[in-house]
This record gives C-alpha cells, structure tokens and sequence, in this order.
C-alpha cells in the first residue's frame, strides 16, 4: 500500500445509502493503492469535531468531511494547526467551501481529488473555541439561516435559503460597534456583518471579491439596507459585481470585533451557533491541509504522502 492512512468523519443524516457509500469509497481508494480507511459517524452531540480528533490520534494522515457545512466545520477545527489534510466529500446541501474553492461536487471527483495529492494551505478564522473556512456572521445572513427549513433544502437544495431570508429580510437592524485590528471603534447600524475567508456566500453569490483564503486577513462586509430599495440596490451592486456596492462597506483585518446592544443569530460556515451579543473573530494564518485539484503547472500543490507518513513516525 502507499497511500496515506485516512479516515473518513460522516454524517449519516445527509446520506440516503451508508453502506453503498462505504463501498464506494473502500473500492475507489484501495484500488488507488490506499489503506482501507476507518469510517467514523458523527453524532447529534459530536458534529464530528471528536471523530476528527480520535483519527488524528489514531495515526491518520487525510480525514475525509462527508456531510454539510457543519460536518465540514466540526473536521477542520479538529485538523487546524495540524499536518493532516482534509478531503471534502459533498453531502448536504450547503459545502460552502466546496463552492469557494472550485471542489469537486460528486463522490468520484472528489476522492479523485484526493488520491491525485494536490494539497493546499488555507486560512482558517476563529470564533471561541471553533474554527471556520469560509465565513462567519451575525445578523440577518444568520436570520435566514434560522429561517429555513431542513425540509426545503433536501427539496430545493440551496434554493430554499431565497424563501428563508424573504421572511427576515425587512426585521429592524441591528445596533453594532465594530473593531478591527483594535483600532478605533465603527458604530453602525446594519442589518448584518459578514467576516469572510472566501467571498461566496449561499447560493453562489460572491459577497467579497478581493477575499482570499491565503492571504493570512479577514475581509469583512457591513451589510446597511433599510428598505426594499436598498435591497434592491445592495443585490444589483453584489450581482454586477461592482466596485463600490451601495449600502455595503468593506474592510479587511486580522482580528475582528462585533459587539451588539442585543443578543444577536451568528453562524460560522453556514450552520448557525448560539446566538450572542458579541463575535470576536480571528484569523490563524495557513492552519489547514486542504485537498484541493492539482494543476499539472503549479508545483507548489504536490503532496509528498511519504514524506508526511515519515515525520508522523
């Protein structure tokens, strides 16, 4: 065998056929010349953060996330800060990093991603004790989150977020000091704050085009519509991709802080975490071992799995 040791952290919920699944993979990475990967399942107490670590001590070099967005988040906060790389395989109905990063979609492309070793270091942002690859948020984008139904997304898919943020989309604004890199405080009135790795948000729409998830900064949007017209006019300036968006301020910073006059929705990566009156935000530079395609041109994405079960030993 000369593949890397891997495991793969699963969501059963997100999955019609588990078995049919294993076996999938199983064949697909064996007949790679890969160990047969340890399966683990996550839990309604443990997302799958646990699951990620108990791999991790268990000597596996690639974890494989196979579930939605909070799968996805529960493995790289357990892998942040580590030499194990982490494969995404689609599930659910968000893979907001998937989307970001130019993923594969389906099973078979992106196990192929990872058998082919492309491998790529990306920021990861921190809030309390979890870690986010794409964006974290507090107030409406959280709203709409909150506001749609597990039911519509397995129906619509990502569709079903349109019908989840028409029903939050004219509640009052928020009161909010903001702070970045512990600079002077910006008070403003806005409907939310979006802190952000990459810049698509649900649904495909690009939020943030100057954000990059290797950069070692935050890009941070100040999202300020009142009304029907500002909507209007924030969506026309996001979808044209427009320079200066109206009713939208950009910023970009290490360290971000949000305090609010009221307990507030948040969510990291699309899955909603307790709400709160304050999110402190931070990034930590190049933490995570992504499996990402491998251009033939770029050498900088080659994986030496050798090299790496080496230094475990």
């Amino acid at each position: 065998m000369t593949g890397p040791r891997s495991a793969v952290v699963v969501n059963p919920s997100k999955i019609d056929d588990l078995d049919q699944l294993r076996s999938d993979i199983v064949s697909t990475l064996t007949g790679a010349g890969w160990p047969e990967p340890r399966f683990l399942e996550t839990t309604p107490e443990d997302a799958g953060q646990g699951q990620a670590e108990q791999a991790v001590a268990d000597g596996a070099e690639l974890v494989f996330a196979c579930g939605g967005d909070g799968t996805v988040m529960a493995v790289l906060t357990a892998l942040a800060s580590t030499d194990v790389a982490m494969a995404v395989l689609p599930a659910g109905t968000g893979n907001l990093l998937a989307a970001n990063l130019g993923l594969a979609t389906d099973l078979a492309g992106a196990l192929q991603v990872a058998i082919e070793g492309g491998r790529k270091r990306i920021d990861v942002g921190v809030v309390d004790d979890k870690c986010f690859a794409v964006m974290a948020g507090m107030g409406f984008d959280a709203q709409m989150l909150d506001a749609t139904s597990e039911t519509a997304k397995k129906r619509i898919g990502s569709l079903a977020y349109v019908g989840g943020g028409l029903k939050k989309l004219f509640d009052p604004p928020m009161r909010v000091r903001i702070v970045l890199d512990g600079g002077p405080p910006k008070h403003r009135h806005p409907r939310t704050v979006i802190v952000g790795n990459v810049g698509r948000l649900q649904g495909g729409i690009r939020l943030l085009d100057e954000a990059s998830p290797d950069d070692g900064r935050l890009d941070v949007a100040v999202l300020t519509p009142n009304n029907l017209w500002h909507w209007l006019a924030l969506g026309w300036g996001v979808l044209r991709r427009q320079k200066r968006v109206p009713r939208m301020e950009t910023y970009s910073a290490e360290r971000v802080e949000i305090t609010s006059n009221h307990v507030q929705p948040r969510q990291l990566d699309g899955d909603l975490i307790d709400p709160g009156k304050t999110m402190r935000v931070q990034v930590k530079p190049k933490a995570l071992l992504l499996c990402v395609p491998r251009p033939a041109s770029d050498p900088d994405l080659a994986y030496d799995a050798k090299a790496v079960r080496e230094r475990a030993e």
